[in-house]
């Protein structure tokens, strides 16, 4: 499902209007499908009272329409107008109508706005659409009618809640919420769904979401490059398994990593990567570690490796896998090296190597702090690799901090794309994949269960496997964080909101797959 960013919409809205269509009648189209959704809502409006909050804008705009439908259709319909509007005309239309009208500029009785929403049947919040970009003023007359409303949503018979386009206080980009963010029951979208619908928190305020066609060409949709993740895109992005297959079949992986404190951490990718379907899996670790590590996975092979003074590979280690990376498809490089120098030294002498894998590399956890400390990273990074870091990480490569990263998660994760020249994960609540060439997909999923040690080492070992098995790197990275976050869901309804070992996610993973090819 394509979903669109402030700057885009516009743009889709353009469009409709140069094939023909005006903005008037995109606005006709809007708020008819919000006076329908709020008909189905009450199953009948005759008697109903309805409160239709407007703003100064087109998204106030869409409510008007809305509430001469309702108001023709037998409901009760009061307009509350915290904020002169733009332009009147449309209020001006409605003088044959009974209708009442409050205006929070100019209406002393504006204060009755608490009794009229706690004693409606259902509210629409028409305040602010997607162009909003600052804080509500909490001194402005609109801050009073936002928090009458949460206190009418917190009564004892709350209304039902209707959001035009997007709730008000939701930035449509980047997912961020003012305080006085009411969540209401429905978001009727128009066109496209917005990107900050589906980031946090933006997520959980939006309610049930529907998506109303309102004549935006076609073909101007189709050029939107940033997609939501789906069961229906997995099902057909799944690399096949024909019956007559081998191990070869489905790819050799060599998964390089661990070290004396991180020792679970390759065999949970090597792990993950088998249960993704990769024919045969390989780990190249410290010669030492392996006793540990071996009874957990009898499937892998083995790659013994001199083992550094500090626990982990020591950077000569690349001279030895030289010889190595000719017999494997793919690569994961990364997880449990340890943030060390001899970590960095391994890391920058394997990145020419990497290049030469036929269908790609992922570079995770410690690999990514190497990368961040090498004035010619983005030279050296592989047009096939897929990074994978969380907000820290992404952090470090970028120099910004966590708290910018996570304000504006899908720039910077567009941003890393575009210097490191490959495709980017940019983990946590929605993850974000972005290819060099643009493309973009979101999660749709928000899950605190997956929020434990390991969990990103499964995750990379599967987007691995899908690499190995012939999925070019952005395909290979959707499949993997789709697929990884479903069976956080799946896992979700058995474990609730925490308690989840990453290896449990592993073990899920083939059910999981088996239902979305189904």
């Amino acid at each position: 499902m394509k979903l669109v960013t402030t700057t885009e919409m516009r743009a889709l809205e353009a469009a409709a209007v140069a094939a023909g269509t005006s903005e008037r009648q995109l606005m006709e189209e809007a708020g008819l499908a919000v006076a329908q959704e709020a008909w189905m809502q009450l199953g009948t409006l005759e008697g109903r009272r309805i409160a239709v909050l407007v703003g100064p804008g087109n998204n106030g705009g869409d409510g008007i329409v809305a509430a001469r439908h309702l108001c023709d259709w037998g409901a009760e319909v009061t307009l509350l107008i915290p904020r002169r509007r733009r332009d009147e005309s449309l209020v001006e239309e409605l003088a044959p109508r009974e209708i009442a009208i409050l205006r929070g500029e100019e209406d002393p009785d504006f204060e009755r706005t608490g009794a009229l929403l706690a004693t409606a049947d259902l509210v629409i919040d028409a305040l602010l659409g997607i162009g909003q970009r600052r804080r509500v003023d909490p001194a402005e007359p609109l801050a009073l009618a936002l928090g009458r409303l949460a206190q009418a949503r917190a009564g004892y018979s709350p209304p039902k809640l209707i959001a035009v386009d997007l709730p008000t206080g939701v930035d449509a980009d980047t997912g961020a919420a003012d305080p006085l963010t009411v969540a209401p029951d429905l978001t009727v979208t128009f066109g496209l769904p917005k990107v900050g619908m589906y980031q946090a928190p933006a997520s959980a305020l939006v309610g049930r979401v529907q998506v109303i066609d309102i004549g935006i060409p076609r073909e101007a949709q189709e050029a939107v490059q940033l997609e939501l993740l789906t069961s229906r895109w997995a099902k057909e992005a799944l690399p096949g398994r024909p019956e007559d297959a081998n191990k070869g079949t489905f790819g050799k992986l060599l998964v390089v990593g661990g070290c004396a404190r991180y020792l679970g951490a390759p065999r949970l990718a090597a792990t993950a990567a088998y249960r993704a379907g990769a024919g045969l899996v390989t780990i190249a670790c410290p010669a030492g570690v392996i006793p540990a590590i071996a009874p957990g996975i009898a499937e892998a092979t083995w790659l013994p490796q001199e083992t550094a003074a500090d626990g982990g590979l020591p950077g000569v280690a690349a001279i030895a896998l030289r010889a190595e990376w000719s017999g494997y498809e793919a690569a994961v490089f990364g997880p449990g090296l340890g943030n060390t120098e001899e970590t960095r030294a391994l890391t920058w002498a394997v990145l020419p190597d990497l290049a030469e894998l036929p269908r790609g590399a992922v570079l995770d956890a410690d690999a990514l702090n190497a990368l961040a400390t090498m004035p010619d990273a983005a030279e050296r990074t592989p047009a096939n690799a897929v990074l994978t870091p969380h907000p820290g990480e992404t952090a470090r490569l970028l120099g910004r901090t966590v708290a910018e990263v996570q304000a504006a998660r899908l720039d910077h994760a567009r941003e890393a794309a575009r210097r490191f020249g490959c495709t980017v994960v940019l983990k946590g609540a929605h993850t974000i994949v972005v290819a060099p060439d643009g493309r973009v997909a979101l999660s749709p999923f928000a899950n605190p269960l997956l929020a434990s040690a390991g969990s990103g080492d499964v995750l990379s070992g599967m987007i691995g496997a899908y690499l190995a098995q012939g999925c070019e790197p952005f395909r290979a990275a959707c499949l993997g964080v789709y697929l990884h976050a479903a069976t956080g869901e799946a896992l979700r309804e058995e474990y609730g909101e925490a308690g989840l070992l990453a290896g449990d996610l592993a073990g899920r993973l083939p059910r999981v797959v088996k239902e979305v090819r189904a």
